[in-house]
């Protein structure tokens, strides 16, 4: 009986922590990433240049998160083009590479670090899956945006 009261007690501040750690302010990467994890979870992602393309063009997208560091140019003016035309939401990241490992075209090893990321220029959310706090922070960034 003292074992399982014994590993009761460290797992209560770990979830007392996440919840502190959820209930303060969260960033606009950090709200991202979670959006983008809960929409891969509930099958909601659009990854690359050809998915993105036909979901925005079919107005199926919620969201779209390019990167800055795309080197094909026409690729960007696609893709910026199909979002205003249909007032689609649009939002920059830094590296291809880490909107790769968010949009989870990675390997996770024994450690939990992702390997062999596979970079992506751009990601579309279709379906976000549950409304949580961080896509409550998205629409305000978003609604400030304007």
């Amino acid at each position: 009986m003292s074992d399982v009261e014994g590993e009761d007690v460290p797992a209560a501040p770990a979830v007392a922590a996440a919840a502190a750690a959820a209930g303060g302010s969260m960033d606009i990467n950090t709200a991202l990433q979670e959006v983008l994890k809960t929409a891969r979870i509930h099958d909601g992602l659009a990854r690359g240049l050809h998915e993105a393309c036909k979901a925005l063009d079919k107005r199926q997208a919620l969201l779209c998160i390019l990167a800055n560091n795309c080197d094909e140019q026409m690729y960007v003016k696609l893709v910026e083009a199909l979002c205003a035309e249909h007032s689609i939401n649009l939002i920059k990241v830094d590296d291809n590479k880490k909107l790769g490992e968010w949009a989870g075209l990675c390997k996770i090893d024994k450690e939990g670090k992702a390997r062999k990321v596979v970079g992506c220029s751009c990601v579309v959310v279709k379906d976000y899956g549950k409304e949580t706090q961080a896509h409550d922070v998205l629409n305000e960034y978003f609604k400030s945006k304007r």
